[in-house]
């Protein structure tokens, strides 16, 4: 992520409508995320505007215990009610590593790809046949994939090392197209020991985010640091474009149980700041952050925050994303689901909708 990455989400979502006549994944030509931004040169405020062509949104999840992915489809175009999709049964189930899936991140196609493309990464980790420590300690190192030509069928699954024998994990890989290289930017939480510790048994480094790029989600460049706050374990990041060069992203301090937001007008590689200093948090004893724009409201924001010792994900609310921290409430949760774990949700248009529907009654 060492350059201008032109929105995150840029080729996502404006889904356009054509007819069935033609394949699904030729209707689904998706040219950006935020669908448009008003922008002040001189103060760099940015106002997200709705798009009224997103009709839905989309959400996979794993269910605690149940390490598979499952698919959630809006209420309407109502970004705080779900429904349980393919009569809640697990829409994606793993089959290689451990035999579970946790973390799902939904990755749209960019470049060549874009509108045609769709990946869905996750973490190699059923916790039902291990430990935690032992999890961090000799978990796996590798990213689970799955792709889709249509955001209906998956398939093609593989599992990908992406770190070195002395990485402890890798865990809640989430990905975006860097449009400035030409590849997807991939990143994970890991924490390493040293060379000569190799059955990891001693003390390791702190959680930190690391990133890798891929063209193919195949082969992955050599990974490196993109944040460390050590002493402070980090994981969970998740990053929402605001526009132009500023982005929003969100991150849990495994130290102190917490999640917090920070602020960038200068790129992913910028200056960040924390919006009410050091200390501030959106929440305490929540993780996976999953950050999404409304469809209808312009210039509001959601984040879904998994209360893992509770009721998993509950619905949090922002009209401005830059106040920062302080900024997000509680949102209605009562058409929200319970028990969601960590995942993602994708705004999608009514051609998809559709698909879905008739896909996974």
């Amino acid at each position: 992520m060492r350059s201008s990455i032109s929105l995150f989400y840029a080729p996502l979502l404006a889904l356009f409508t054509p007819t069935f006549s033609t394949p699904i994944y030729q209707s689904l030509n998706l040219t950006s995320y935020l669908p448009a931004t008003n922008t002040d040169a001189n103060t760099n405020a940015l106002t997200s505007r709705a798009d009224p062509s997103l009709t839905g949104y989309l959400g996979a999840f794993f269910l605690g215990d149940k390490p598979s992915i499952y698919f959630y489809l809006s209420n309407g175009n109502n970004a705080l009610s779900f429904k349980a999709l393919n009569k809640g049964n697990p829409v994606i189930t793993a089959t290689k590593g451990t035999g579970g899936v946790r973390d799902p991140a939904i990755v749209p196609g960019g470049g060549s790809e874009a509108g045609k493309k769709w990946y869905i990464i996750g973490t190699d980790l059923n916790i039902g046949k291990t430990t935690w420590d032992a999890a961090q300690r000799t978990g796996s190192r590798g990213i689970f994939v799955w792709e889709s030509n249509d955001l209906v069928t998956w398939g093609n699954e593989r599992l990908v090392v992406v770190e070195d024998a002395t990485a402890g994990m890798v865990w809640a890989p989430e990905a975006l197209w860097d449009e400035a290289k030409g590849e997807y930017f991939v990143h994970w939480a890991s924490k390493f020991y040293p060379t000569s510790d190799t059955k990891h048994t001693g003390s390791p480094s702190a959680i930190r985010i690391r990133y890798a790029y891929t063209k193919d989600f195949k082969t992955f460049s050599a990974p490196q640091d993109y944040i460390n706050k050590s002493p402070t374990n980090i994981i969970d990041l998740d990053i929402l474009p605001i526009g132009g060069s500023s982005y929003a992203r969100f991150m849990k301090d495994e130290t102190a149980k917490t999640v917090f937001m920070e602020l960038s007008s200068t790129g992913l590689f910028g200056t960040w700041t924390r919006p009410g200093g050091a200390s501030a948090i959106i929440q305490s004893g929540v993780e996976g952050p999953a950050a999404y724009w409304d469809n209808q409201a312009a210039g509001k924001a959601h984040v879904l925050l998994d209360f893992y010792g509770s009721d998993g994900y509950r619905p949090f609310e922002t009209t401005d994303v830059q106040k920062g921290n302080a900024g997000w409430t509680a949102s209605d949760r009562a058409n929200f689901p319970k028990n969601l774990r960590h995942g993602a949700v994708l705004p999608v248009n009514a051609v998809v909708v559709s698909a879905l529907g008739a896909k996974y009654p």
